[in-house]
Formats: structure tokens, C-alpha cells, sequence
């Protein structure tokens, strides 16, 4: 079991701290790699995300880190660069597999340089972007720091700047992304069928995929940078437009952040009308997942009849929340408003039709021998490949990780209710087709079991009329339709946030198109990326 004892006697250089059921350890710059291979070897296996932060006097990083066999325990491992002129940490690539995409976010907002990162380029920013925009003195005038109005010139993106460890220079060219021989292809980013405004750059030798270059950034609109001057209830309305298809259940994580901070105590009520409401979005996130994939792969009467089973939850929706995509349901203390009289009733006749249209689903093309045989066979990620990846939600137990946070640490309503955590073993495209119709069912099983048990009393606490959290640092996962969705709030006692950060579980998916994809073929690259069912804006934050 690991405990603060434990780690302090791992890494006497360091400096640990409890806070509820958070660990952070705080180690010297020169002690990164060191401390980070530890905890690594002592079965902290999952690097959940690596959050950079402009301290002042200093710009450091948190990794947030979580052993598989104890997935209670997060571990906070922070370190600072010594120099902010020219601010240098050990990469930790070789360590886990999400690392380099996650250092190349850091190095893109805050310009830090990861010495031994083989991919220093910028992620979302284009790379001839000057000046590091989460930096607190980021100068954003753009008669001093002009926005790049002409096309991005695509050879930027092909040079592979290697960070030498230390090097006294910034940046040695190592090697390009592609070899001048290779036949690259370009897929979007203005394509429907790359889930959202995605651009992919593939290697092909005759119809077999070679190498996947995702870039991102096409769609970025600064919500991070944007939540630094906006009030915490201001802010519930940007994590709606994250994973827009899992928005009620990314406000309720900021929620709970801020109640958590606040010690306000939420209405039972209002948890299990949230609870009921995530997990009503959830169904119509995995029915439209169901849909675009099975899309993706020629059946379009499977795409409206996925998209008909959904409009019958955005009425639902409509009724009691007053929107339909974006519900803004769940307010700080509770939610907005009470349910509509006709709620549990459509919910009660929702769940019986939705259990005869998910039979209907599997027949129509489950059983679809063509569709079976497109699946069959590709696209295998391992268990230990999606844990080294941070391939959570239906991915990650599509290949048999137990990764459930309703499971694992249980908020709002879930402590309450009985369901099964869906796991397959095979790893294969079919698993993550399968796994989301049946994790429809243990959905509506929680509807079940709190539709007709939604205690009296009051939908929210009453909260003040400015609301200042508490200095301290705050987290708080939950879990939507396509894994752990992470909230991170650094607060100094103000109205608003000094730095805030979402962990998106859709970046770390698009990076799981990258390793699985090479070797398969290109007409089954867009069913492969249906499988994984990433939401593009939730990544471009």
C-alpha cells in the first residue's frame, strides 16, 4: 500500500503531503527523472496527465500519477525549473507513452524544454507562434505579438527538434516526422468522418498505413487561458463546450471541485437528479458514438436510428433543463432548477423502449456478418498499451483495465446504486464497438434503480453571491462517456481561478490512433477512429 511514509522513505529527497486521499510530493528539479522512474518501478503504472503552471518566481509541473492495482491513490509529483529564462526539466517519455504528448502541451503553453523529449514541436499552437500563452506575462497585444494570418507552411511540422540533455542550445534537428520517399496523405482536418476538426498526416506503402502524425489546434479557443478571468459559476458553462456530447458530466466535475473546496454540502436531491442526468448524456453520447461509427463503415440507417433513440433524452433534456445539447443543468450547490413533472415518467417509459432498440441495434448490425468481419482482428491495443497510454473509459476496458471512477471513488449518486463494470479482454475494434451498447444497459439499470427514488427537499444549497475558493490546490475526476475527465484548480483566494486545467480524455485516444493504426489499411483507418470515439474540441482546450 502506498502512503506518505512510504514515499518519503522512497525519496528522501523529497517533500510529501497528505490532503484526503491526494499524495504530493514535491522534489527538486535535478531529482525529476529519478523520482518519476521510482514511482514508476513501485507501481505507479498510469500517468494520468502532466499539468504545467506559471508560479511567478518559477515554472514548474505536476504529474498526476495513479498505481492500477490501488486506483483510490493519486500521487502529485511537482517539480519547478530553476531557470524561467530557459526553463529545462528531464523528459519522462520513456516512462510512460502518454509522456511526449503531454510534454509537448507543457512546452507549447509555457515553453518549457524537456531535455530528452524526441518530439519537441508544438502541439497545438503553430510553430512559428511567438511568445508561451499560459505564461502569467504572456503579452497577447497583437500589435506587439501579431496572429499568423497566412497559411501555416506545412514543412514546419516536419522537423523533429531533439532536446539534448545538458545542452547548452535549445534545439538540434534530430530527424523529420516522414522520409522524403514516403507517400503521405492528408486526412482533414475539414473531413466529417475524423470526429471534429482533426488532421491527420498518414504514411502509406500501397493501401497498409506506416505512421499517423495527429496535429491538433485547428478549433483552439483558450478555455483554460479564458477561465483565469472568469468567476467559478462563469466557468460551468465552457466545460459543457469541452466534450459537448459528455457536457453535463464535465460541469458536474468542476461542481464537485468547488464544493469539495467550499465544504458545501450538496442536497441529496440534487445528486440524484445529477446522477440521473449524466448518466441519460452518457447513453446519448454512446448511441451517437454507436451511429457515427457504424457510419464509418457504410451503415447509415444505423446512424438514424442511433440519432432517433437520442432525441427521445434531449426532449427529456428540453423539459427540465431548458437546453438540449448543452443541458447547464448542474450548478455550484446543486443544480438549476427542479425536475419538470413529466421527468420520471418519460424516464420511466425510456428505459423499456431503450431496452427493445438496443436489441434492435445488435440485430440491424452487431450480427452483420460484413460488419463483424470488418472488426474482426483490428486495431489491438493491450491492456498494458492502454495503461501506458491513458486510454481510459470504454477503450481502456475494452482491453480489460478496470478504470471505472463511478466505481473507484463514487460521487454523487453511485455509491447508491448496483452496476456492473463492463470489461472485455480481446482488445480488438469489436470490443469497443460491444462494450458501449452494453454499457448502455448498466446506464439505464442506475436510471432504474434512482428514477422512482429521488428524495424530497431542496435541488441546491444555498451558496454566497461571489464565491472565493479557499487557497489550495483542488482535483477532482469523474467519469464521462469516453473515460476520466480531470479537473485541476490552483486558487489563491479570489473569485477566479490562478490557473485551472482540464484533463481531456480525448487527447490521449487520438494518440491511441497512432500506435494501432500502422500496419492495418487505410479504408479501415476511419472505423478505427469510430472505435476510440474522441471528441475533438474536448482536446483543443
Amino acid at each position: 500500500m502506498i502512503t506518505a511514509e512510504n514515499l518519503q522513505s522512497l525519496l528522501p529527497f523529497s517533500t510529501v503531503e497528505r490532503k484526503d486521499s491526494v499524495l504530493t510530493l514535491t522534489v527538486p528539479a535535478e531529482n525529476l527523472q529519478e523520482a518519476a522512474t521510482s514511482l514508476k518501478n513501485n507501481g505507479l503504472d498510469y500517468l494520468r496527465d502532466i499539468v504545467g503552471i506559471d508560479y511567478g518566481e518559477s515554472l514548474g509541473i505536476i504529474l498526476s500519477l495513479t498505481p492500477t492495482k490501488e486506483p483510490k491513490t493519486i500521487v502529485m509529483l511537482k517539480t519547478s525549473a530553476s531557470n524561467r529564462e530557459n526553463p529545462r526539466l528531464a523528459s519522462v517519455e520513456d516512462l510512460w507513452l502518454s509522456a511526449k504528448l503531454y510534454e509537448r502541451e507543457v512546452h507549447d503553453f509555457f515553453g518549457i524544454v524537456f531535455e530528452g523529449n524526441t518530439d519537441m514541436r508544438r502541439l497545438f499552437l503553430r510553430q512559428d507562434w511567438k511568445g508561451f500563452p499560459l505564461r502569467k506575462d504572456y503579452d497577447a497585444n497583437p500589435k506587439l505579438n501579431p496572429v499568423p494570418t497566412e497559411n501555416e507552411n506545412l514543412e514546419d511540422l516536419e522537423n523533429l527538434p531533439k532536446i539534448s540533455v545538458n545542452a547548452e542550445e535549445s534545439f538540434e534537428k534530430q530527424h523529420f516526422v516522414f522520409e522524403k520517399e514516403e507517400y503521405v496523405v492528408n486526412f482533414g482536418p475539414q473531413h466529417p468522418a475524423t470526429h471534429g476538426v482533426l488532421h491527420l498526416r498518414v504514411s502509406l506503402e500501397g493501401e497498409t498505413i506506416k505512421k499517423i502524425d495527429p496535429n491538433f489546434g485547428y478549433i483552439h479557443r483558450g478555455i483554460e487561458k479564458i477561465s483565469e478571468i472568469y468567476t467559478y459559476p462563469q466557468i460551468l458553462h465552457l466545460t459543457d463546450r469541452l466534450d459537448y456530447l459528455s457536457g453535463t458530466i464535465n460541469r458536474h466535475a468542476v461542481c464537485l471541485a468547488v464544493e469539495h473546496g467550499l465544504e458545501l454540502e450538496v442536497p441529496e436531491r440534487a445528486n440524484y437528479i445529477r446522477t440521473i442526468i449524466d448518466e441519460l448524456t452518457r447513453i446519448a453520447s454512446h448511441l451517437l458514438g454507436w451511429g457515427c461509427m457504424c457510419m464509418d463503415m457504410g451503415a447509415i440507417t444505423a446512424f438514424v436510428y442511433g440519432m432517433r433513440d437520442r432525441e427521445k433524452i434531449m426532449d427529456i433534456f428540453e423539459e427540465t433543463c431548458g437546453g438540449r445539447l448543452m443541458a447547464n443543468h448542474s450548478t455550484i450547490g446543486g443544480v438549476m432548477s427542479d425536475i419538470h413533472p413529466n421527468f420520471q415518467r418519460k424516464i420511466r417509459e425510456f428505459i423499456p423502449y431503450m431496452r427493445k432498440m438496443l436489441k434492435e441495434h445488435h440485430l440491424l448490425f452487431t450480427n452483420n456478418p460484413i460488419a463483424r468481419g470488418r472488426m474482426k482482428g483490428v486495431g489491438y491495443l493491450s491492456g498494458e498499451d492502454a495503461i501506458s497510454l491513458g486510454a481510459t473509459g470504454p477503450v481502456g476496458r475494452a482491453s480489460g483495465w478496470s478504470n471505472d471512477t463511478r466505481k473507484i471513488e463514487p460521487y454523487a449518486a453511485y455509491s447508491k446504486v448496483d452496476f456492473r463494470e463492463v470489461l472485455r479482454e480481446g482488445g480488438m475494434t469489436f470490443d469497443r464497438y460491444i462494450i458501449r451498447l452494453d454499457e448502455i444497459e448498466e446506464s439505464l439499470k442506475i436510471i432504474e434503480q434512482l428514477v422512482d427514488n429521488i428524495p424530497e427537499g431542496n435541488y441546491a444549497a444555498k451558496t454566497k453571491a461571489i464565491i472565493k475558493l479557499p487557497e489550495g490546490e483542488y482535483f477532482q475526476r469523474v467519469e464521462n462517456a469516453r473515460g476520466e475527465f480531470c479537473v485541476f484548480i490552483d486558487s489563491r483566494g479570489e473569485k477566479y481561478p490562478y490557473r485551472i486545467h482540464f484533463r481531456s480524455p480525448s487527447m490521449t485516444l487520438v494518440n491511441v490512433l497512432k500506435h494501432i493504426t500502422p500496419g492495418t489499411k487505410i479504408a479501415d483507418l476511419i472505423m478505427l477512429g469510430g472505435s476510440l470515439d474522441y471528441v475533438i474540441p474536448c482536446i483543443d482546450r
